[in-house]
């Protein structure tokens, strides 16, 4: 694999490997000694153009336990901010001998540009593009509902026969579109629920059941239920009246959660607004996989850049 930039790229193949790869990423954290010697010798910058806690600590811990050389290179208080160039900062990690890159950054197809422009020879790792993708989190969250569905007899399975249904702020969701691809690759049918101004405005192509209703879409029955943060941080507009009539029309609340099967999978990406598109009841029931999908982004993220660096990439 030589750069990880997009779910839709990943055939039914690569993308059980790398849930294969990551269950064995998984066995070895739940030794005393978690660390590896695999990618002794490597260096993973992560350059985030964007804040994200979450998503910046699992990909410096995925890599420590690689035992590889981590540099945080943040965009705030950095030439970046005095003007700097994306090329002007490849090349300065090019100089620095980076092996592989963990790039977040506002502008969607930014990751593709340092993959594709010859400014830099490391692995591209996208960490969420504007509005476009974000691969390993759709990775974790198919790692998760795999691991829920098959148990320990999870490898070399795919999700064939699953029904999933994403609720939210789909228009904004870099998570919403990667899953998208992801889990239909994988094989499970995708169910996107949301209102009509939080749609994409051209989703011909999507490979998806679109709907508005979130009682009609949950009485069918869905084997995953996904809810999706409300991203005001991004919204210009008014996408809904309010909080309030958000959340009683899509938001997860405990009534919706007592209706649903006791067998059905829980899912958000994170952080949640309590209260707003996700119940404190529904985020804690034991039908949530909320800290589940924390605990298997280190696994994931290990994989992805396991495999990025590791022998595979030069074979």
């Amino acid at each position: 694999m030589r750069h990880l930039l997009s779910t839709r790229d990943l055939d039914l193949d690569t993308a059980i490997r790398l849930l294969d790869v990551a269950e064995d990423m998984a066995d070895t954290q739940q030794r005393e000694v978690k660390k590896l010697p695999t990618l002794r010798g490597k260096t993973v910058v992560n350059l985030f153009f964007e804040d994200s806690t979450r998503t910046r600590i699992s990909f410096e811990a995925a890599a420590k336990r690689l035992s590889a050389d981590v540099i945080n290179f943040s965009a705030k208080g950095s030439s970046v901010s005095k003007g700097e160039s994306l090329k002007d900062t490849a090349q300065t990690l090019q100089a620095m001998g980076a092996d592989a890159v963990v790039i977040r950054h506002p502008a969607s197809g930014a990751p593709q540009t340092l993959a594709t422009s010859g400014w830099i020879d490391a692995g591209i790792l996208n960490a969420g593009d504007g509005t476009h993708e974000h691969p390993t989190q759709a990775l974790l969250d198919a790692f998760t509902i795999r691991k829920r569905v098959h148990g320990a007899g999870s490898r070399g399975k795919s999700l064939d026969g699953l029904a999933v249904t994403i609720v939210g702020d789909i228009l904004h969701s870099r998570v919403a579109r990667s899953n998208v691809w992801l889990l239909t690759t994988l094989g499970a049918t995708v169910t996107l629920v949301a209102p009509p101004t939080l749609v994409p405005v051209d989703t011909r192509n999507w490979p998806v059941t679109i709907g508005y209703d979130l009682d009609d879409a949950l009485a069918s029955g869905p084997d995953v239920v996904m809810m999706l943060r409300i991203q005001g941080e991004r919204m210009r507009d008014a996408f809904f009246p309010n909080s309030r009539e958000y959340s009683r029309r899509w938001g997860l609340d405990d009534g919706r959660l007592h209706r649903l099967e006791p067998t059905t999978i829980v899912m958000h990406p994170g952080p949640m607004n309590r209260g707003l598109e996700i119940s404190a009841a529904a985020a804690d029931s034991p039908m949530s996989t909320v800290r589940e999908q924390v605990t298997n982004g280190v696994s994931v993220r290990m994989a992805a850049l396991y495999l990025l660096l590791s022998g595979d990439r030069e074979n």
